[in-house]
Protein backbone atom coordinates (compact mmCIF):
# COMPACT_ATOMS: atom_id res chain seq x y z
CA UNK A 1 0.00 0.00 0.00
CA UNK A 2 2.72 2.47 0.89
CA UNK A 3 4.77 1.57 -2.73
CA UNK A 4 1.37 2.26 -4.22
CA UNK A 5 0.65 5.73 -2.77
CA UNK A 6 4.97 7.05 -3.32
CA UNK A 7 4.66 6.28 -6.45
CA UNK A 8 1.24 8.22 -6.93
CA UNK A 9 2.63 11.06 -5.75
CA UNK A 10 5.86 10.79 -7.93
CA UNK A 11 3.45 10.55 -10.91
CA UNK A 12 1.74 13.41 -9.91
CA UNK A 13 4.51 15.42 -8.97
CA UNK A 14 5.41 14.98 -12.84
CA UNK A 15 2.06 15.59 -14.44
CA UNK A 16 1.71 19.04 -12.22
CA UNK A 17 5.39 20.10 -13.27
CA UNK A 18 4.45 18.89 -16.57
CA UNK A 19 1.18 20.63 -16.38
CA UNK A 20 2.71 24.26 -14.81
CA UNK A 21 5.54 24.21 -17.62
CA UNK A 22 2.61 23.61 -20.30
CA UNK A 23 0.44 26.59 -18.94
CA UNK A 24 3.91 28.94 -18.71
CA UNK A 25 4.78 27.98 -22.65
CA UNK A 26 1.47 28.71 -23.66
CA UNK A 27 1.57 32.00 -22.02
CA UNK A 28 4.81 33.30 -23.64
CA UNK A 29 3.53 32.09 -26.64
CA UNK A 30 0.03 33.42 -26.34
CA UNK A 31 1.64 36.87 -25.76
CA UNK A 32 4.29 36.64 -28.91
CA UNK A 33 1.30 35.98 -31.05
CA UNK A 34 -1.46 38.37 -29.22
CA UNK A 35 0.78 41.67 -30.23
CA UNK A 36 2.36 40.35 -33.91
CA UNK A 37 3.32 43.70 -34.87
CA UNK A 38 5.61 44.25 -31.58
CA UNK A 39 7.08 40.35 -32.24
CA UNK A 40 7.83 41.17 -35.90
CA UNK A 41 9.15 44.76 -34.95
CA UNK A 42 11.54 43.17 -32.84
CA UNK A 43 13.13 40.53 -35.29
CA UNK A 44 13.15 43.52 -38.24
CA UNK A 45 14.97 45.86 -35.33
CA UNK A 46 17.82 43.42 -34.45
CA UNK A 47 18.28 42.13 -37.69
CA UNK A 48 18.30 45.91 -39.35
CA UNK A 49 20.78 46.83 -36.93
CA UNK A 50 22.68 43.80 -37.79
CA UNK A 51 22.75 44.82 -41.63
CA UNK A 52 23.88 48.23 -40.73
CA UNK A 53 26.84 46.90 -39.32
CA UNK A 54 27.61 44.74 -41.77
CA UNK A 55 27.34 46.74 -44.92
CA UNK A 56 28.74 49.63 -43.24
CA UNK A 57 31.67 47.87 -42.17
CA UNK A 58 31.96 46.07 -46.11
CA UNK A 59 31.39 49.56 -47.69
CA UNK A 60 34.47 50.95 -45.27
CA UNK A 61 36.32 48.33 -46.23
CA UNK A 62 36.06 48.19 -49.90
CA UNK A 63 36.97 52.19 -49.63
CA UNK A 64 40.26 51.05 -48.04
CA UNK A 65 40.55 47.74 -50.04
CA UNK A 66 40.54 45.45 -46.86
CA UNK A 67 37.25 44.01 -47.91
CA UNK A 68 39.02 40.88 -48.31
CA UNK A 69 40.39 40.87 -44.82
CA UNK A 70 37.24 41.85 -43.33
CA UNK A 71 35.55 39.17 -44.60
CA UNK A 72 37.41 36.86 -42.41
CA UNK A 73 35.61 38.66 -39.48
CA UNK A 74 32.11 37.64 -40.98
CA UNK A 75 31.53 34.20 -39.35
CA UNK A 76 32.66 35.91 -36.28
CA UNK A 77 30.21 38.95 -36.19
CA UNK A 78 27.60 36.67 -37.21
CA UNK A 79 28.23 34.27 -34.37
CA UNK A 80 28.54 36.90 -31.91
CA UNK A 81 25.12 38.41 -32.45
CA UNK A 82 23.59 35.32 -33.17
CA UNK A 83 24.50 35.09 -29.15
CA UNK A 84 23.62 38.77 -28.50
CA UNK A 85 20.14 38.05 -30.04
CA UNK A 86 19.52 35.21 -27.48
CA UNK A 87 21.20 36.68 -24.75
CA UNK A 88 19.08 40.14 -25.24
CA UNK A 89 15.88 37.67 -25.37
CA UNK A 90 16.85 35.65 -22.41
CA UNK A 91 17.79 38.57 -20.00
CA UNK A 92 14.65 41.13 -21.06
CA UNK A 93 12.29 38.52 -21.33
CA UNK A 94 13.22 37.41 -17.44
CA UNK A 95 13.35 40.82 -16.26
CA UNK A 96 9.87 42.46 -18.28
CA UNK A 97 7.82 39.39 -17.45
CA UNK A 98 8.80 39.64 -13.35
CA UNK A 99 8.17 43.99 -14.24
CA UNK A 100 4.98 43.23 -15.70
CA UNK A 101 3.27 41.01 -13.37
CA UNK A 102 3.73 44.04 -10.60
CA UNK A 103 2.44 46.18 -12.61
CA UNK A 104 -0.38 44.01 -13.37
CA UNK A 105 -1.22 43.07 -9.88
CA UNK A 106 -0.79 38.98 -10.37
CA UNK A 107 2.67 38.65 -8.92
CA UNK A 108 1.21 38.34 -5.54
CA UNK A 109 -0.34 35.47 -7.20
CA UNK A 110 2.37 33.54 -8.07
CA UNK A 111 3.38 33.10 -4.57
CA UNK A 112 0.57 31.30 -3.86
CA UNK A 113 0.70 29.35 -6.35
CA UNK A 114 0.53 25.48 -5.36
CA UNK A 115 3.48 24.91 -7.11
CA UNK A 116 5.45 27.07 -5.29
CA UNK A 117 7.06 30.07 -6.66
CA UNK A 118 10.82 28.53 -7.26
CA UNK A 119 8.83 26.01 -9.64
CA UNK A 120 7.05 28.57 -11.34
CA UNK A 121 10.52 30.86 -11.75
CA UNK A 122 11.76 27.45 -12.92
CA UNK A 123 9.33 26.37 -15.55
CA UNK A 124 9.42 30.10 -16.30
CA UNK A 125 13.25 30.15 -16.91
CA UNK A 126 13.05 27.20 -19.47
CA UNK A 127 10.30 28.85 -21.42
CA UNK A 128 12.47 31.98 -21.51
CA UNK A 129 15.44 29.73 -22.42
CA UNK A 130 13.62 28.00 -25.15
CA UNK A 131 11.76 31.90 -26.22
CA UNK A 132 15.28 33.14 -26.57
CA UNK A 133 16.63 30.04 -29.11
CA UNK A 134 13.70 30.72 -30.97
CA UNK A 135 14.96 34.00 -31.96
CA UNK A 136 18.30 32.91 -32.20
CA UNK A 137 16.80 30.38 -35.35
CA UNK A 138 15.21 33.29 -36.49
CA UNK A 139 17.95 35.85 -36.90
CA UNK A 140 20.65 33.01 -37.81
CA UNK A 141 19.54 32.02 -41.30
CA UNK A 142 18.67 35.58 -42.48
CA UNK A 143 22.28 36.97 -41.23
CA UNK A 144 23.68 33.78 -42.88
CA UNK A 145 21.49 34.72 -46.40
CA UNK A 146 22.98 38.34 -46.08
CA UNK A 147 26.41 37.89 -45.54
CA UNK A 148 26.73 34.77 -47.99
CA UNK A 149 28.61 32.96 -44.98
CA UNK A 150 28.07 29.63 -44.10
CA UNK A 151 28.73 27.55 -40.25
CA UNK A 152 28.61 24.85 -38.64
CA UNK A 153 25.50 23.97 -37.26
CA UNK A 154 25.60 20.81 -35.24
CA UNK A 155 22.61 20.51 -32.60
CA UNK A 156 23.65 18.15 -30.50
CA UNK A 157 27.34 20.53 -29.86
CA UNK A 158 25.50 23.92 -30.05
CA UNK A 159 22.23 23.68 -28.50
CA UNK A 160 24.49 22.57 -24.89
CA UNK A 161 26.81 25.70 -25.13
CA UNK A 162 24.01 27.36 -25.83
CA UNK A 163 21.80 26.91 -22.81
CA UNK A 164 24.70 26.83 -20.26
CA UNK A 165 25.86 29.99 -21.95
CA UNK A 166 22.25 31.87 -21.33
CA UNK A 167 22.17 30.42 -17.93
CA UNK A 168 24.35 32.98 -16.36
CA UNK A 169 22.12 35.63 -18.36
CA UNK A 170 19.22 34.70 -16.87
CA UNK A 171 21.10 35.02 -13.50
CA UNK A 172 21.03 38.45 -13.82
CA UNK A 173 17.74 39.05 -15.22
CA UNK A 174 17.19 38.06 -11.96
CA UNK A 175 18.93 40.81 -10.17
CA UNK A 176 17.34 43.34 -12.42
CA UNK A 177 14.08 42.14 -11.53
CA UNK A 178 14.90 41.96 -8.15
CA UNK A 179 15.78 45.73 -8.46
CA UNK A 180 12.70 46.26 -10.21
CA UNK A 181 10.67 44.89 -7.46
CA UNK A 182 12.12 47.54 -4.75
CA UNK A 183 12.96 50.41 -6.78
CA UNK A 184 10.31 50.03 -9.72
CA UNK A 185 11.65 52.12 -12.26
CA UNK A 186 15.16 51.12 -13.63
CA UNK A 187 14.35 50.83 -17.41
CA UNK A 188 17.37 53.08 -18.32
CA UNK A 189 19.92 51.14 -15.56
CA UNK A 190 18.63 47.96 -17.44
CA UNK A 191 18.88 49.37 -21.01
CA UNK A 192 22.80 49.58 -20.59
CA UNK A 193 23.48 45.97 -19.72
CA UNK A 194 22.85 45.43 -23.44
CA UNK A 195 25.96 46.91 -24.25
CA UNK A 196 27.76 45.00 -21.34
CA UNK A 197 26.44 41.63 -22.72
CA UNK A 198 28.37 43.09 -26.24
CA UNK A 199 31.58 43.42 -24.13
CA UNK A 200 30.96 39.89 -22.68
CA UNK A 201 30.38 37.90 -26.29
CA UNK A 202 33.35 40.20 -27.49
CA UNK A 203 36.07 39.47 -24.22
CA UNK A 204 39.37 37.70 -25.25
CA UNK A 205 38.91 34.69 -23.26
CA UNK A 206 42.36 33.27 -24.39
CA UNK A 207 43.88 36.25 -24.26
CA UNK A 208 43.48 36.57 -20.58
CA UNK A 209 41.87 33.29 -18.88
CA UNK A 210 40.22 35.10 -15.48
CA UNK A 211 38.24 36.24 -18.21
CA UNK A 212 36.56 32.70 -18.58
CA UNK A 213 34.62 32.98 -15.25
CA UNK A 214 32.53 36.38 -16.53
CA UNK A 215 29.06 36.01 -17.64
CA UNK A 216 28.95 34.73 -21.42
CA UNK A 217 32.77 34.77 -22.05
CA UNK A 218 33.94 31.06 -22.43
CA UNK A 219 30.50 30.41 -23.85
CA UNK A 220 30.62 32.75 -26.33
CA UNK A 221 34.69 31.64 -27.11
CA UNK A 222 32.81 28.25 -27.16
CA UNK A 223 30.23 28.60 -29.41
CA UNK A 224 32.71 30.60 -32.05
CA UNK A 225 34.72 27.35 -32.35
CA UNK A 226 32.06 24.89 -32.48
CA UNK A 227 30.34 27.21 -35.32
CA UNK A 228 33.41 28.17 -37.40
CA UNK A 229 35.78 25.84 -37.08
CA UNK A 230 33.52 22.66 -36.08
CA UNK A 231 34.76 21.58 -33.76
CA UNK A 232 32.57 19.39 -31.74
CA UNK A 233 30.93 19.14 -27.97
CA UNK A 234 33.74 15.69 -26.87
CA UNK A 235 36.39 17.86 -28.29
CA UNK A 236 36.68 20.94 -26.18
CA UNK A 237 39.62 20.06 -23.46
CA UNK A 238 37.03 19.28 -19.81
CA UNK A 239 38.66 22.36 -18.01
CA UNK A 240 36.70 24.57 -20.76
CA UNK A 241 33.88 22.47 -20.32
CA UNK A 242 34.00 22.84 -16.72
CA UNK A 243 34.42 26.49 -16.39
CA UNK A 244 31.20 26.84 -18.98
CA UNK A 245 29.09 24.24 -16.54
CA UNK A 246 30.46 25.95 -13.12
CA UNK A 247 29.54 29.58 -14.18
CA UNK A 248 26.58 28.49 -16.06
CA UNK A 249 24.77 27.03 -12.78
CA UNK A 250 26.60 29.45 -10.46
CA UNK A 251 25.50 32.79 -11.73
CA UNK A 252 22.33 31.41 -12.51
CA UNK A 253 21.84 30.42 -8.61
CA UNK A 254 23.31 33.87 -7.18
CA UNK A 255 21.18 35.98 -9.70
CA UNK A 256 18.16 33.62 -8.22
CA UNK A 257 19.40 34.22 -4.82
CA UNK A 258 19.60 37.91 -5.24
CA UNK A 259 16.11 38.30 -6.42
CA UNK A 260 14.83 36.36 -3.52
CA UNK A 261 16.62 38.55 -1.37
CA UNK A 262 14.97 41.44 -3.20
CA UNK A 263 11.55 40.13 -2.86
CA UNK A 264 11.13 39.40 0.61
CA UNK A 265 12.62 43.35 1.32
CA UNK A 266 9.98 44.27 -0.89
CA UNK A 267 7.30 42.14 1.07
CA UNK A 268 8.62 43.60 4.18
CA UNK A 269 8.40 46.72 2.88
CA UNK A 270 4.68 46.19 1.99
CA UNK A 271 5.95 47.25 -1.96
CA UNK A 272 5.86 43.53 -3.53
CA UNK A 273 2.94 44.09 -5.87
CA UNK A 274 3.13 48.22 -5.97
CA UNK A 275 4.13 49.64 -9.11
Amino acid sequence: MSYRNDDSSAGSDVAGATTLFAAVLRKRAFLLVRYPMNTLAQIVTVYLFFAVIFFGGKAAAGSIGGASALSDTFGGLIVGWFLWTMALAAYFSLASSVTREAQWGTLEQLYMSPYGFGSVMAASVVAYLLESMLWGAIILPLMLVTTGQSLAVDLPTIGPIIVLTLLPVVGIGFVFAGLALLYKRVENLSQLMQFVLIGLIAAPAADFGPLRYLPLVQGSAMLQRAMQDGVRLWQFPAADLGVLVVTAVGYCLLGFYAFKLAARRARRKGVLGHY
